[in-house]
């Protein structure tokens, strides 16, 4: 089964655990990576946006994984790709099932770290982006003259050019009890515990990076592993930020690269749409937390989490505040924390398969 990078794509359809191949072509130094799932009109969106980029940094191929959504996107994208003339830079393999985000991004990173001549870099790209001139050329100048970075991302954007906060710091248990509880006071105390901070306009490091865009160096991948497919969708982003810094590499936002991200059109989620967070989501965070950080540091966060919602949730009662939050935020928190699941670290179940 091969994923060609050209000369004729090809959709490719997989089982949930085969391999891609990636055939040996020359040198690729970007690759760009897009899992699919359930918004193959925003993909051909992206991949538009994406053509005019393939023009100025010809040395750019994108793949894409169509992540199981179990209709005909494969077809769709792949009419596309042959439709635009795009078959000389893109690339489209099909799973059978849903892998999540990591699994399907791994799914072309696998075969690609193995080849030949593997690329320089890969940018992780959602499917819901609009790539803006010039993006990808400016992270990959800034990874050639920085090499000590590991992982770059860029300045994110509202379809009306408004900012988004994509640069961010580790979480803590301060940071949880900030961010569940929301208060003035608390917040401007623990400022420099807020997990997104204010939106900066220069280049600078920082903790982790939004997975919506993310260039990674090869050396990376090489020295920490691919995206844990134990977490599935959610908290990938910061894990591989905390895995590369443990390792010695450096994470920096690179704001002169814009990319509009349509932040809730592939979820459904939105500031006025607020949906329950699925089960995988707590059980991603629970994850990531007893993993990276072990039992006391993941107690300490959940204890602060739990009552951080449960104060916030007072207030709402208490003064008619409009709540966006989502509405199982603190039953999800607890059900799935330490006290009631205990300390084993679990692999985040597949919903797609999830009895």
């Amino acid at each position: 089964m091969a994923l060609s990078f050209g000369g004729g794509t090809m959709v490719t359809q997989l089982p949930s655990t085969g391999p891609a191949v990636l055939p040996a072509q020359k040198p690729i130094r970007v690759l760009v990576v897009i899992v699919n799932f359930r918004v193959a009109d925003l993909t051909i969106d992206c991949l538009k946006s994406i053509a005019d980029e393939v023009q100025l940094a010809p040395y750019v191929r994108v793949a894409v994984c169509e992540n199981g959504t179990g209709d005909d996107s494969a077809v769709r994208i792949q009419k596309a790709i042959d439709d635009n003339g795009w078959a000389s830079w893109c690339s489209l393999i099909a799973s059978n099932s849903n892998l999540g985000f990591t699994g399907g991004n791994n799914i072309i990173l696998r075969p690609a770290m193995e080849a030949t001549e593997p690329p320089a870099y890969f940018l992780l790209l959602n499917p819901d982006t609009i790539v803006r001139p010039h993006a990808v050329e400016i992270l990959t100048s800034f990874m050639d003259e920085n090499p000590h970075v590991g992982i770059a991302g860029c300045g994110m954007e509202n379809p009306d050019g408004t900012g988004q906060r994509s640069a961010f710091r580790f979480q803590t248990p301060a940071s949880e009890f900030e961010g569940a509880l929301r208060l003035g006071l608390v917040s401007r105390l623990l400022k420099n515990r807020i997990v997104a901070p204010p939106i900066r306009n220069e280049v600078h490091q920082c903790d982790w990076v939004s997975g919506a865009c993310m260039m990674v160096r090869r050396e990376v991948f090489a020295n920490i592993g691919l995206l844990d497919e134990g977490l599935f969708t959610y908290f990938d982003d910061c894990d591989l930020c905390l895995r590369a810094c443990r390792a010695g590499w450096k994470t920096w936002y690179v704001p002169e690269a814009r990319v509009v991200h349509l932040v809730g059109r592939s979820s459904g989620i939105t500031l006025h749409n607020v949906k329950p967070l699925p089960s995988y989501y707590f059980q991603a965070r629970r994850r990531y937390f007893l993993r990276n950080h072990g039992v006391v540091f993941t107690a300490l966060a959940d204890a602060a989490a739990i009552i951080g919602l449960a104060l916030w949730r007072l207030r709402v009662l208490l003064t008619n505040k409009a709540d966006r939050s989502p509405p199982n935020a603190l039953e999800g928190t607890i059900r799935q924390s330490v006290f009631l699941t205990g300390f084993r670290v679990n692999t985040v179940k597949n919903p797609a398969v999830e009895k």
